[in-house]
């Protein structure tokens, strides 16, 4: 990993060191977990509804246990709910469980708290494991898909979607979207500009679509492959626990 997306020592734009950023991470959710959802609306115009139902419907084959990881809310996880499935959110911030939990299908759901880089999961006992622009707030990235791979059973699927490099015509305006209006929308909506700064900022040091394939295939994934959604702005990146021989 460069120095550009050494994300597991920096806090946006910031160097700290891990416990720094695993505080200040806790911090940025307590914030905006009750305008988060609504901010994901408006900051993508409501195209992360659609990427996420993407996610859902690509891993529709997959039954039994299931695990969102960086859940949040519990959107995804009620995008995955269906005959045959067992679907648990896992997420470190209690807060935005919380505001999940007040929802219509948060009871179809089960809730642990957990953070990516010690899942409270015994090994090969997951099915499906997702992820959805979660895994870019974790303390140690290498150690959080490392423990992905140990929580899936063999064959088990892991599906990232997360925010990636766009195509080249489409990043100079991207960018000044990112770092021009996001903030303010955070400013006007949530109260907290600083928090969406930060978001912003862990996008671009987040890897791009190869660099993170790379570390999938370093934490151990076979069948590593992507999927890039609107030229690129956001990617799925799929793994597998292969069979042992």
């Amino acid at each position: 990993m460069t120095a550009e997306h050494d994300i597991n020592r920096s806090f946006g734009s910031e160097a700290v060191n891990q416990t720094q950023r695993r505080e200040r991470i806790r911090i940025v959710f307590n914030a905006v977990a009750r305008r988060y959802d609504l901010m994901n609306d408006l900051m993508s115009m409501g195209i992360h509804r659609l990427w996420k139902r993407t996610l859902a419907r690509r891993v529709g084959h997959v039954q039994g246990r299931v695990v969102d990881l960086a859940g949040g809310t519990g959107d995804v996880a009620r995008l995955l709910l269906r005959p045959g499935r067992d679907v648990t959110v896992c997420d470190p911030s209690l807060a935005m469980m919380q505001v999940g939990q007040q929802r219509k299908g948060a009871t179809q759901l089960q809730w642990l708290a957990g953070e990516a880089e010690n899942l409270p999961l015994a090994d090969g006992t997951v099915d499906l494991l997702t992820v959805s622009f979660g895994l870019r707030n974790a303390t140690h990235l290498e150690k959080a898909l490392t423990e992905a791979l140990r929580v899936l059973k063999p064959g088990g699927s892991f599906v990232c979607l997360e925010f990636s490099q766009p195509a080249f015509w489409l990043a100079p305006f991207y960018n000044l979207y990112s770092f021009l209006v996001i903030p303010r929308l955070g400013a006007a909506v949530a109260g907290e500009p600083m928090a969406y700064q930060y978001l912003v900022e862990s996008i671009r040091r987040f890897p791009p679509q190869q660099g993170f394939a790379d570390l999938m295939r370093a934490a151990g994934f076979a069948d590593v492959r992507w999927e890039n959604l609107s030229f690129g702005i956001a990617c799925l990146h799929f793994g597998v626990r292969a069979h042992e021989s």
